[in-house]
């Protein structure tokens, strides 16, 4: 069984999720309910708010628990490539839910790897949000640039740029086979990555409140975990639509800009041929077993109990 995503009525994703068969909830049909939902708090740093917003709700939506999903965005930072009119209607900022508690935080990535963290324009009010989820939020989630800057302010763990772009879909493979996170996975699975920089393992593992869970021999590590659940950090992109990464590709390559072909995408590196799909359903895994695990069986019922 499956229960539904609340979600607002009217944010683009419905429609999309509708036409997938994933169960959405207007508001107005949650009222009806007497289910105490997963509050769940998207914080969306990519450019690309619609795309995101469609991904995250596909993963969060495949699972039997009810979530009720809020999206802010960071006051400090003027999205460019969405309407004023879409950021007014669906997204609120910290302010308007800092006195509130939530089962589990989602924090994206974003396009400003390159620069140092403090140089990014909303830092410092990233860092309030990332400070402000060790009381008021169960089990963050961190991905990509997102995990990177996640383990610089708590744990103060660099980044580094890479000589080439690790760009492509890889094979990884569990290093705790035991860990509930990648409960029911397979031996070898596939996960995007779209990055130039990396996180180095010595660095992690002089860290003893972390763990890592998962890793691939060409996109190095790739999941972290502090004991519990309460921080994870996943430096891939499993969420991505089949034809994200064609789209960075082409975007790049009709714009003359130096890009390789993403690896292990296109059958056979051919990039006349479509796209293969081979991490949907080690991304619906992920998703589902940190909602279930994590967030799920472990938050308080009473949400306003949830403490550092």
């Amino acid at each position: 069984m499956k229960m539904p995503i609340k979600i607002p009525n009217e944010l683009p994703a419905a429609k999309t999720l509708a036409e997938e068969n994933i169960f959405v909830m207007t508001e107005c049909r949650a009222m009806t309910q007497d289910i105490r939902p997963l509050s769940i708090l998207l914080l969306n740093l990519m450019p690309t708010k619609i795309d995101t917003e469609t991904q995250l709700s596909r993963l969060l939506g495949n699972t039997p628990l009810q979530i009720e999903l809020e999206l802010i965005h960071t006051k400090s930072h003027e999205s460019k490539n969405i309407s004023q009119e879409h950021m007014l209607s669906f997204y609120k900022t910290f302010a308007d839910v800092k006195d509130q508690k939530y089962d589990g935080l989602v924090i994206t990535g974003a396009p400003v790897e390159k620069m140092e963290f403090e140089e990014v324009e909303y830092w410092d009010e990233l860092v309030e949000i990332m400070e402000w989820s060790k009381t008021h939020v169960h089990s963050t989630f961190h991905i990509c640039w997102g995990a990177q800057a996640g383990l610089y302010y708590h744990y103060g763990i660099q980044k580094h740029i890479m000589k080439d772009k690790l760009f492509g879909v890889f094979p990884h493979q569990l290093e705790r086979k035991q860990s509930i996170l990648f409960r029911g996975s397979d031996d070898i699975f596939y996960v995007p990555h779209s990055r130039h920089t990396t996180i180095l393992r010595e660095d992690i593992e002089k860290e003893p409140a972390l763990k890592i869970i998962a890793s691939s021999k060409e996109a190095g590590v790739y999941a972290i975990s502090t004991n519990g659940g309460r921080q994870i950090f996943i430096t891939g992109h499993s969420e991505y639509d089949p034809l994200t990464l064609e789209k960075e590709y082409l975007r790049d390559k009709n714009a003359g800009l130096p890009i390789d072909v993403p690896k292990n995408y296109y059958p056979n590196d051919d990039d006349t041929q479509s796209p293969m799909v081979r991490w949907r359903a080690h991304a619906n895994l992920l998703y589902s077993n940190w909602l279930n695990y994590f967030v799920y069986q472990t938050t308080p019922y009473d949400i306003t109990k949830i403490q550092k």
